[in-house]
């Protein structure tokens, strides 16, 4: 099947709320242009000299995501362009993508990254993390950030029950705290769970293999 393909049949079984993000990291130019040229405008990378290169490569009405785990040093590359930041797990982050922001006369979207999994390697912040940050006077003053909503990965495991009781709570913690903060992205599922995701309140996932084939 070809990208164009795999993306009609992803988009296919897509309610029409959920965004598709298509994970298109380490993939050369050409194909991001043939899923492009198939109508995906929403692309995920999770490094920034790349996406950055990408940017400078490819048309301008493309929508690009930073889902991966970001350096602050790097943000100043991102932030002239960068339509929204998926991975933010700490205030010392979020202040420089305010400050880098500022500097472009910006407001940059951003999602907090919640820890949902029993895993180690995963980022994020803990339910108690995120209503201090959310609450803290530093972040009430940065005007050049907008908290869209929360993100979160699952443990990789083929358990499906546990995949969709992390989601499940995930979805507990975003409804919380939604109405108060004007929260309208819920960011949860990848090629392997999306499904489970979308099922649990996910209106946002990020899909690469299914569309790009494997890396």
């Amino acid at each position: 099947m070809s990208i164009a393909q795999n993306l009609q049949s992803i988009k296919s079984q897509l309610p029409e709320n959920v965004t598709l993000v298509a994970v298109s990291k380490t993939k050369p130019v050409a194909d991001l242009m043939q899923a492009y040229d198939a109508g995906q405008r929403v692309f995920g990378e999770n490094k920034i000299q790349e996406m950055t290169d990408k940017f400078e490569q490819l048309p301008k009405d493309i929508e690009w995501h930073m889902i991966g785990h970001v350096q602050s040093n790097k943000v100043k590359y991102m932030a002239p362009y960068v339509a929204l930041v998926h991975g933010i797990d700490s205030l010392k982050l979020l202040s420089e993508i305010n400050r880098q922001a500022q500097k472009n006369n910006r407001v940059i979207d951003c999602l907090l990254q919640v820890y949902i999994a029993e895993e180690e390697t995963k980022f994020g912040l803990d339910d108690d993390e995120l209503r201090e940050l959310l609450s803290s006077d530093e972040f009430c003053s940065m005007i050049h950030v907008r908290i869209r909503g929360l993100m979160g990965m699952a443990t990789f495991t083929t358990d499906q029950k546990q995949i969709r009781k992390e989601f499940d709570h995930l979805k507990v913690v975003f409804d919380t705290f939604a109405t108060e903060y004007q929260f309208d992205t819920l960011s949860m599922g990848m090629s392997g769970d999306y499904q489970i995701a979308i099922s649990s309140g996910s209106n946002m996932v990020r899909i690469g293999s299914s569309i790009f084939g494997s890396r």
